[in-house]
């Protein structure tokens, strides 16, 4: 019999009862235990010019919470990051940077970069930025994950190839680091599952360059796809595009609070002063069992797909790792949960095929298609989850079509849909079943209809 404690995972509950945005989540990570001294010492991994730090500690309607600053250099004068992480735009966003100090107490030295960069940076600027950083492997592909999906929402806005989705200067730089520190903290604090609840976004207007728009910004709107949000009579920007990014990036699943033993409770401060509390609230614990009643997050396991090729072939080519193992005595039922903790620890797909095995049993050959600096959690979770007592691995080349997932306006609702390119044809278009199966639900018509309606809408 394995020990109790194999199967414990630590587990990160973010509460976004007064929405979510990048500071506010750096600010609930060091609130729960983040050194912020060891966040800095990493974000100088980045060799990102142009910011300074801040860490305080606030009071939010009676609650101790951390705030968490990016102050931008601009030729000796400092200023607060306060502009989007959208390209074009001007949001007047509630829960991110604002010029207001609250009750400030520096916690850490501030840590000022002087160089400034060009006004301007593309996508695929941020994410060579990325690359040739000293990151860790593990950081590299989440911040990636979480700005290309930034990039799609804003080139689904604009209507652009998402190759061409340019971010302001200022903004660029806050979302970087914002983005950046979130997928650090994960890190540091050994955070193996993250789950959220509904999203709170607000209510109101935001302005951008071109008028008012309602709230949520159509960035946020597009990034909440498929994960449950939910309004209220507060007003203002509750949820930012940062922070929609991060949250559906990063979390596992939406729902109500997984049963876990509760280590730490943290606070992360959003800048305005509300008639609630405007914190994130994050529960750090220890859980053994999946969430009930949750919503699985959208997952992106080949994010590199959705930058244009740079071959002539018009697809992308990387390696991976296969991992195999022959199964002929395991219950059936275990199936689930191991399937779910290989693609939660980040193997790029999961197949189950029906074998022959020795003295004519019948069984499973188990495949888990991997990212090579995966390898080593995916065998652990294999050795502890199923009953084989032996894996092999090989290496493969994967060929890939350059994708993109655009959103697109049904009479139902909104819909993602990915999209293939093979060099600059189209070869195939899939609506997302999770948004059909929401839609059917709601209005009570079979799945095939929405997903007709979201083709035709991609074609109109």
């Amino acid at each position: 019999m394995r020990a109790r404690n194999e199967s414990l995972m630590k587990t990160l509950y973010l509460d976004c009862f007064a929405g979510i945005s990048g500071d506010m989540t750096v600010g609930a990570l060091i609130d729960v235990g983040l050194d912020p001294r060891l966040l800095e010492h990493e974000l100088d991994k980045l060799h990102l010019p142009g910011y300074r730090l801040e860490v305080a500690r606030v009071d939010k309607r009676g609650l101790q919470a951390t705030q968490f600053k990016v102050i931008l250099t601009d030729s000796g004068q400092e200023h607060l990051a306060d502009h989007p992480s959208e390209p074009e735009h001007e949001h007047d966003h509630d829960t991110h940077h604002h010029h207001a100090h609250e009750h400030e107490d520096d916690a850490i030295q501030p840590h000022q970069h002087t160089e400034i960069a060009h006004e301007h940076r593309s996508l695929t600027d941020i994410l060579n930025l990325i690359a040739r950083s000293d990151l860790s492997d593990s950081v590299k592909d989440r911040a990636s994950r979480i700005f290309r999906r930034l990039g799609e929402a804003e080139a689904g806005i604009h209507g652009v190839p998402v190759d061409e989705v340019h971010f302001h200067e200022v903004g660029a730089v806050d979302a970087i680091v914002d983005i950046v520190s979130s997928v650090i903290g994960i890190e540091q604090l050994g955070i193996q599952r993250i789950v959220a609840s509904p999203l709170h976004l607000g209510t109101g207007f935001v302005r951008m360059s071109h008028g008012l728009y309602p709230i949520p910004a159509p960035a946020t709107a597009l990034l909440t796809a498929g994960v449950p949000v939910y309004t209220t009579e507060a007003k203002g920007e509750l949820v930012t595009p940062t922070g929609a990014a991060i949250v559906t990036t990063l979390a596992d699943s939406f729902g109500p609070m997984p049963a876990q033993r509760i280590l730490k409770v943290g606070y992360g401060a959003g800048s305005k002063d509300r008639d609630f509390p405007n914190v994130l609230r994050a529960y750090l614990g220890i859980s053994d069992e999946q969430p009930s009643l949750a919503v699985r997050a959208p997952r992106d396991p080949h994010p590199e797909q959705h930058q244009t090729p740079e071959t002539a072939s018009g697809y992308h080519t990387g390696r991976a790792i296969v991992i195999e193992a022959n199964i002929d005595d395991m219950n059936p039922q275990f199936y689930e949960a191991l399937l779910d903790q290989l693609l939660a620890a980040g193997a790029l797909d999961v197949v189950l095929l029906p074998v022959q095995m020795k003295k004519q049993r019948p069984g499973t050959l188990l495949q888990v298609i991997a990212d090579p600096a995966s390898v080593d959690a995916l065998l652990q979770i294999l050795f502890r989850e199923s009953t084989t007592i032996g894996a092999r691995s090989y290496e493969v080349i994967r060929y890939m079509l350059q994708r993109e997932v655009r959103t697109v306006q049904t009479t139902y609702g909104a819909v993602r849909v990915k999209v293939a390119r093979l060099g600059n044809d189209t070869v195939n278009q899939a609506p997302e079943y999770e948004d059909c199966r929401l839609l059917s639900l709601q209005h009570g018509v079979p799945i095939k209809v929405i997903y007709a309606a979201a083709l035709g809408a991609l074609e109109s």
